[in-house]
């Protein structure tokens, strides 16, 4: 998801998708966890994400 659309989300919309993406996160945790996942950096790039996410809501929520 790009910066551009992360900014045009609402204060509900990035907190369903926060709630989505921590999920996934999680899964990839796990899967992770139990044998090693093909492709790692999925992690990090999830990770990023949610954080970016909740920076917007941040924002979005002083404005």
């Amino acid at each position: 998801m790009k910066n551009a659309e992360i900014n045009k989300l609402g204060v509900a919309d990035l907190q369903k998708q926060i709630l989505a993406e921590k999920e996934t996160l999680s899964r990839l945790k796990l899967a992770h966890a139990i044998s090693p996942i093909e492709n790692p950096m999925r992690i990090k790039v999830a990770r990023k994400l949610v954080a970016k996410l909740e920076t917007a809501l941040t924002a979005a929520s002083r404005a």
